[in-house]
């Protein structure tokens, strides 16, 4: 039984596991959802993706996660937290999702991206968390706003012997409390 790592209002989310592939491959192995990547995955790709998020389970404890839906049992996607690299040989958490097709336009990456910036913050200790996500896809940089990010930077990633140009977006534990108490200030000015 895999380990259960965090749950919302929709959505539990858990360390994958082998038997995880045929649902991992409606994402992995659709061009569609792919299309940042600039191509679909392989059965062996595919694997390797699941492994390397298995040793991340075990190295930094933390990785990309199932994403089930409550209401089905169904995976429909994966988020989580990666290390990643910025530039400059620096490495910061990463905030990733990556949802199948039948599950778009439903709320889930934003809902479950946002517990994974809590989680980051409140059970790993991060004081910041970015999501790096190609110039040219919107969804994703929708969602990664809607999580309080802002683009601070920029990359170029070299894959499949492209050169593709990433946002780096970001967000601080601090930037959040601030809004936070803002939100309860506004509210306070609202009821007098």
């Amino acid at each position: 039984m895999s380990r259960m790592i965090l749950e919302t209002a929709r959505l539990r989310l858990r360390e994958m596991e082998d038997g995880d592939f045929p649902a991992l491959c409606r994402m992995l192995q659709d061009p569609v959802v792919m299309y940042a990547y600039e191509h679909a995955f392989s059965d062996q790709e595919a694997w390797d993706w699941l492994h390397n998020q298995q040793r991340r389970y075990s190295r930094d404890g933390f990785g990309l996660w199932a994403v089930v839906e409550k209401a089905t049992g169904e995976m429909v996607g994966q988020c989580g937290i990666t290390w990643q690299s910025v530039g400059d040989d620096r490495q910061m958490p990463e905030v990733g999702y990556l949802l199948e097709r039948a599950a778009w336009h439903k709320g889930y990456a934003t809902e479950a991206a946002q517990a994974c910036r809590d989680y980051a913050f409140d059970t790993l200790g991060f004081q910041e968390v970015c999501s790096i996500i190609r110039d040219n896809n919107l969804p994703s940089q929708a969602v990664a706003r809607r999580n309080g990010m802002t683009p601070r930077g920029t990359l170029v990633k070299h894959y499949y012997g492209m050169d593709m140009p990433h946002l780096i977006f970001t967000v601080r534990r601090t930037e959040l409390e601030k809004e936070k108490w803002n939100g309860v200030a506004d509210s306070a000015i609202d009821k007098q």
